[in-house]
């Protein structure tokens, strides 16, 4: 009897903010936004643009819409989404944007410390903008990639590195294997064709 692979775990380098902006989380509404979500929205408005003039100008940038637009996307987003699926969305508040602007905006925000990038294998680079250490479970099958807390992983102590000059700054623990989606599905079976048995003939002289 075979077995479906076994979840695997990997530490990945990655390279956190040292005072994380104060986000706030996404929220999942239930039926249409009430007025209580509209408050909520022009505070959380407020927040993401209270962060981002922080940011740049403590890294001397200009606050420019673009900039606004693609960080607040981002921030609410939970499930660590594609440049791409950034830009499609971007493309509804701003429909002038280009492609190059939006991930060159994203990597701006990864350099002033507001996003950090997710990489995992046969994946596009993911965006991040909890900038906090934290772990992440990979679906090798659908590929989508999640949140996981796990206190004790924040507390590894950093090995010394084998390779010289290398300096080891933070880590990020990546957990492979499949989604409960993933694991019901049942593989795509080539269509099986049944052949009837021929039928020998009879020849009569």
């Amino acid at each position: 009897m075979s077995r479906g692979p076994r979840a695997a775990a990997s530490i990945v380098p990655r390279t956190f903010s040292a005072t994380p902006p104060a986000i706030p989380p996404p929220v999942a509404r239930a039926g249409g936004p009430s007025e209580t979500d509209h408050q909520l929205d022009r505070e959380r408005s407020a927040e993401h643009l209270a962060v981002l003039q922080a940011a740049c100008r403590t890294h001397r940038l200009p606050l420019t819409a673009q900039r606004l637009v693609i960080f607040e996307t981002l921030a609410a987003r939970a499930d660590h989404p594609s440049a791409d699926q950034i830009y499609e969305l971007v493309r509804e508040r701003l429909p002038s944007v280009s492609r190059a602007t939006v991930y060159r905006v994203l990597d701006t925000l990864v350099r002033i410390g507001l996003a950090v990038k997710t990489c995992t294998p046969a994946s596009s680079v993911r965006f991040d903008p909890r900038t906090q250490r934290h772990h992440h479970l990979v679906c090798v099958q659908c590929e989508q990639v999640m949140d996981i807390h796990v206190p004790t992983l924040d507390r590894l102590v950093l090995p010394q590195s084998e390779h010289p000059g290398f300096d080891i700054q933070d880590y990020s623990v990546h957990f492979r294997g499949r989604c409960a989606k993933c694991r019901g599905r049942r593989p795509n079976n080539p269509a099986r064709t049944t052949r009837k048995p021929r039928r020998s003939k009879i020849r009569t002289k």
